[in-house]
């Protein structure tokens, strides 16, 4: 795994809060890294990866708003400027993806087309 210094996105300081809880949080499994991504799918053709994961060999390790996390190189591409957000509100809580290379999104925000 290659360290990078400048990271393709950001967090917001509630995304950042709500990672941290979720590590803190007991029989939090220490070995696994933040992950963040895209796969295929999702009803406007990629999806967003954001979930807690073994390294694999191509990974890049990045650092930002305090936060490691790891991603596919790939990946780069596709999340180049996004915000990560956490919505804590009585109508919406999860986390949220604003990214500007997408040219279509759904309408839960999870599924983004290029």
């Amino acid at each position: 795994m290659e360290t990078t210094e400048v990271s393709p996105l950001h967090f917001t300081s509630q995304a950042v809060e709500e990672i941290h809880r979720l590590m803190r949080a007991e029989g939090f499994d220490k070995s696994t890294f933040l992950r963040i991504g895209v796969k295929g799918g999702g009803c406007s053709g990629l999806s967003y990866i954001l979930g807690f994961d073994k390294a694999q060999e191509n990974d890049e390790t990045f650092e930002s708003d305090g936060l490691s996390f790891i991603m596919n190189p790939a990946h780069g591409i596709y999340l180049a400027g996004m915000e990560i957000h956490w919505e804590n509100g009585l109508n919406a809580r999860g986390f949220t993806f604003k990214n500007p290379n997408a040219s279509k999104t759904c309408g839960c925000g999870t599924s983004f087309a290029v």
